[in-house]
């Protein structure tokens, strides 16, 4: 067997292809290096460690052939066997790469009785959640060999919401371990190699649409195509703070050009208002906001109701929720005393089953009045909200403390059937008590005036009338 010679690692690779973890995240951005990673990373173990059993899964098999195995029959030449029909590499010391693709949920089957000892999952967030637990079902066996998976990923796709959730928000579930998963930025600047190779590959980032430009070149995952509120920010906006001159971490504190806020407390004197979209095995969103002088909103706070696992209800009664909105409006200091005005989907009215959802709230001394339902008016007025004016303001805040809001905006997505309407079978409560609550005090579209500048007037009829 020849001996192979393979390239130093960057930093960031060498971090990846050093850890411990149970599940390590590597990307975020394009041209970060993961390809070779998986490639170089799953030949040295199988070199280390005799039998060891590893699968590299693509969505797609004309993925595999072109990203890896085309890559890789020249590099293990005379090292290891390639068997075409069974899209394995094998090694003279028993170890082996085999190459599986998970177009769509029936291909989880081809995984079913399969046992590996490390898989790369990559390009992780074009394969679902569910279908990514499947394959990482097979990362088993007692043979006493590391046990790992590893997943690249940049922001985008139907597995976008999982790996946000695991590698960036670190939030998780009792069954998951916080310690069994990490993550690594990886950035183009970290690629030196591509960086010298290919010296336009930056530029060309760069004169991508703002949109793109922040998912693939800076790795930011609160932003991607097919994002339904595209202008919704968690942290100021870089293009727009670069464009104004100012750092985010100065936008930040004069609140530009983003729409979380740390709170503050909320005068007296501003009116508070509820919003109210309804849930029993899906979660109900019940939420308060606090309108300033100029009209601005802030959500000050959220009563949410959904389990640990996202978009699935608590099965609270009515009776429960209404109860224990009653309580938060007696005790909050923001909220009690106040003569609050409550907006929900006119649904909640519906005496066809006996009684209604809003009997169970009047009961508890909770009123609303029947919100405004129309679809795209109703986004439309999210959109205006969220726009920023000329001053770098939106005239829609969100507390950092409202966390399941933060977390449901950025995912929601465009209809693949109506263009113009939400993804309604995504996790879209709050964005529905949101648009009840926009309907209740619509705004009009920001408008930017900018003064033109002034030529001299050829009949000098300006400057005499001055």
């Amino acid at each position: 067997m020849r001996e192979l010679v393979f390239d130093l690692p960057n930093e960031k690779q060498d971090r990846v292809m050093c850890s411990n973890a149970k599940h390590i995240g590597f990307g975020g951005a394009r041209g970060g290096g993961k390809s070779w990673m998986v490639q170089t990373k799953s030949v040295l173990l199988c070199l280390e460690y005799p039998g060891i059993r590893i699968c590299i899964v693509r969505r797609t098999f004309p993925q595999l052939e072109e990203n890896h195995i085309n890559v890789m029959r020249p590099m293990l030449k005379d090292v290891a066997d390639y068997n075409q029909q069974k899209r394995r590499f094998s090694f003279p010391n028993g170890s082996s790469i085999k190459y599986n693709y998970c177009r769509n949920d029936a291909d989880t089957e081809n995984f079913q009785g399969q046992e590996y000892d490390v898989i790369f999952i990559d390009e992780a967030t074009q394969l679902s959640e569910d279908q990514i637990k499947k394959i990482g079902a097979t990362c088993r066996g007692t043979n006493g060999l590391p046990k790992r998976i590893y997943y690249t990923c940049n922001p985008g796709g139907q597995g976008h919401e999982f790996i946000k959730r695991i590698f960036i928000d670190r939030e998780y579930l009792p069954t998951e371990r916080p310690e069994d998963y990490e993550f690594v930025q990886s950035l183009l600047s970290d690629n030196e190699a591509l960086m010298r190779e290919d010296p336009d590959y930056q530029a060309y980032l760069e004169g991508l649409p703002d949109k793109l430009k922040r998912a693939w070149l800076y790795g930011e995952w609160d932003i991607f195509e097919g994002q339904f509120f595209e202008e919704f920010q968690k942290v100021p906006n870089r293009s727009l703070c670069e464009a104004a001159g100012i750092s985010q971490k100065e936008a930040l504190a004069r609140q530009m050009y983003t729409h979380v806020i740390e709170p503050f407390e909320i005068p007296p004197t501003w009116p508070i208002y509820r919003s109210f979209d309804f849930g029993y095995a899906k979660p109900f969103s019940c939420d308060w906001w606090a309108v300033d002088y100029d009209g601005r909103a802030y959500l000050i706070g959220q009563l949410y109701g959904c389990t640990q696992t996202p978009n699935e209800g608590v099965k609270w009664h009515p009776d429960k929720i209404f109860s224990e909105i009653a309580r938060i409006e007696r005790e909050h200091r923001w909220l009690k005393g106040k003569a609050i005005t409550g907006v929900a989907d006119p649904s909640i009215w519906d005496k066809s089953r006996g009684e209604s959802i809003n009997d169970f709230a009047v009961k508890q001394g909770v009123y609303f009045t029947p919100g405004d339902n129309a679809r795209l008016p109703g986004w439309m007025q999210v959109h205006y909200r969220m726009a920023f004016d000329e001053s770098g303001r939106p005239r829609m805040y969100f507390f950092n403390t409202c966390k399941q809001a933060i977390r449901t905006v950025p995912l929601l997505m465009y209809s693949e059937t109506d263009t113009e309407d939400l993804d309604t079978t995504q996790e879209d409560h709050f964005a529905d008590s949101m648009r009840y609550f926009c309907m209740s005090r619509p705004v009009e579209p920001v408008r930017i005036y900018r003064k033109a500048e002034r030529g001299p007037d050829p009949l000098n009829l300006y400057d005499s009338l001055m």
